[in-house]
């Protein structure tokens, strides 16, 4: 992997797919190209947005191998890896390596419950040293709303003062900013991310790396311009004007709600399709939707 840090405003890419509900590997490297002109300063691919845990790891790693391919900026586009068994995280975090990622997003295992801290320190390092060390860079995980199992801090403090050079980073999904904020202050050479636009009004406060975040799909520019003038009156207001797209789409189901306005803004109907066991929206939560982004900035992206 590259050795390069990312920062800033990171989309958790969408994944398009087929009528069969397999991915559309042309028009996912396609859709990474447009997430980097749309401002985005990286990408987080097959991460929970992008329906990751839906797909079997022989798709996954096609997806991988066909945005490698793609003559996109590696350094600039982290993987999710994480999966319920031990071999197929081992496979894939490899893999993202391998084929020059600039990192491997690592949920827990996430059958198993009630794990305690030691023990998923001893998962994380068995992950890592089945890998192997050398050139492995990872962002841990936080979503302990859908993982169930949490990266409490003294299990992220562990792993990263015993692996400063491949434990870099955490995604911090669980909303609670004071979780984000508490790590960034205990260890200061982690990149934090939390997972919503808002936060990036909290970075220089709280030394946060960026954000990771679904909506970004959407709210790439006015996000990356918040990024860009952090401090300034003009930040705040981008800041502001990509959270109030974000609360709208949050009103609904956000991995539907996301791909919805995908399907809008590029006027594809095939960005509707998830894989099961979620569901497009429904005609009534679609016309609902549309009413509450029309009182947003979103209009404008759709111009």
């Amino acid at each position: 992997m590259s050795k390069e840090r990312m920062t800033g405003v990171i989309a958790a890419a969408a994944t398009p797919l087929r009528e069969d509900n397999s991915i559309d590997l042309a028009k996912l490297v396609s859709h990474c190209e447009w997430l980097l002109k749309q401002g985005c300063d990286g990408i987080n691919l097959l991460g929970t947005t992008g329906e990751a845990t839906s797909f079997a790891v022989e798709e996954r790693l096609a997806a991988m191998k066909a945005v490698a391919q793609g003559h996109l900026p590696l350094d600039r586009i982290m993987v999710g890896t994480g999966a319920a068994a031990l071999g197929d995280a081992v496979r894939l975090t490899g893999a993202a390596r391998e084929l020059g990622f600039a990192g491997a997003l690592l949920l827990p295992p996430f059958y198993y419950k009630g794990i305690d801290p030691a023990s998923l320190v001893a998962y994380v390092e068995t992950v890592m040293s089945r890998v192997g060390m050398q050139g492995l860079q990872l962002y841990l995980y936080h979503f302990p709303q859908l993982s169930g199992v949490p990266y409490a801090i003294e299990v992220v403090e562990r792993l990263h003062k015993s692996h400063p050079e491949q434990v870099i980073g955490l995604k911090d999904s669980s909303g609670d900013l004071a979780f984000s904020a508490e790590l960034a202050r205990r260890l200061p050479t982690l990149d934090v991310f939390p997972s919503a636009e808002g936060a990036l009004a909290k970075a220089l406060d709280h030394r946060f790396a960026g954000c990771i975040s679904a909506t970004v799909n959407i709210t790439a520019p006015f996000a990356a311009e918040g990024w860009k003038r952090l401090g300034t009156p003009a930040s705040a207001k981008s800041i502001a004007d990509a959270s109030a797209i974000r609360e709208a789409l949050s009103t609904l189901p956000i991995i539907s709600s996301t791909k919805w306005a995908l399907a809008d803004l590029y006027g594809d109907a095939s960005w509707h399709r998830l894989a099961p066991p979620l569901r497009t929206l429904t005609a009534a939560e679609q016309a609902a939707l549309r009413t509450a982004l029309a009182k947003t900035r979103y209009p404008e992206l759709t111009r």
